[in-house]
């Protein structure tokens, strides 16, 4: 990968209009948080006092996630299946293309989990104030830095995606599946088998990378902490190696 092919895909990157929404979206996931903390100020109010003692609220940044992480697949789907021809016919070794796309959407995922993961934490704590018993922020670093890069999990795996599959409707569809779908059946599962489904799904993972609690989740804990970082790296890896895989074998 050379500089001006990073350069070139960064600068296309940068001019489309998708990539702008996407990213004020993911961003939205802040106000969000902020107005799920203000409905909850609301029915704490309206409680009795004798049961405001006992309320408690989710950690709202773990509810909005999903969020940036479904679109950062998008523009990654996205970043992959535009200007295929142009790209690859101005770049004739095509993995540097691919490269320079990676490069480009893990940093906006980088930039674009951080800030929305500990924009989201710190909104809902200034919002709520002392009503509930939340962690405290510092204690919470670590998961939010972890649950922050799944958004560049997500980037990549939708970019992965994108260069094997040439079709934004069916990996936007499969990316709703990784998050949403996939998590309900394997709850579903009986035994073992189930157990494993639940304890590979993405939204989990950075919990069991961290140690954090999973109770009262869809996720299982039969990863170590080690394990759970090499699938997360995973999802992003092999979906990309697969790309190059793709491109280095077919036509444009």
């Amino acid at each position: 990968m050379t500089p001006h092919t990073l350069r070139a895909e960064w600068i296309k990157l940068r001019s489309l209009r998708s990539t702008w929404l996407v990213l004020a979206v993911s961003l939205g996931s802040i106000l969000m948080a902020a107005g799920l903390a203000l409905m909850a100020n609301g029915m704490y109010d309206a409680a009795p006092a004798s049961r405001r003692d006992a309320a408690q609220l989710t950690e709202l940044e773990d509810v909005v996630i999903i969020v940036p992480q479904l679109c950062l697949g998008i523009l990654g789907v996205l970043a992959a299946v535009k200007d295929i021809p142009a790209s690859y016919l101005a770049v004739p070794r095509r993995w540097p293309v691919l490269a320079g796309k990676t490069a480009g959407i893990a940093a906006i995922g980088l930039i674009v989990g951080q800030a929305a993961m500990f924009g989201s934490a710190l909104v809902t704590r200034l919002v709520v104030g002392d009503r509930f018993h939340l962690e405290p922020l510092a204690d919470r670093v670590p998961l939010l830095v972890v649950s922050g890069l799944s958004v560049v999990v997500l980037g990549l795996l939708g970019l992965g995606l994108g260069t094997l599959l040439r079709s934004v409707a069916a990996c936007v569809a499969l990316l709703a599946g990784v998050l949403y779908v996939f998590p309900i059946i394997s709850f579903n599962v009986p035994g073992v088998a189930g157990e494993w489904g639940r304890s590979v799904m993405i939204g989990g993972l950075p919990r069991l990378i961290v140690g954090a609690d999973l109770t009262n989740t869809v996720y299982g804990t039969r990863l170590s902490a080690s394990g759970a970082a090499a699938v997360l790296a995973a999802y992003a890896v092999v979906p990309v190696l697969a790309g190059v895989w793709a491109l280095r074998r077919r036509d444009l």
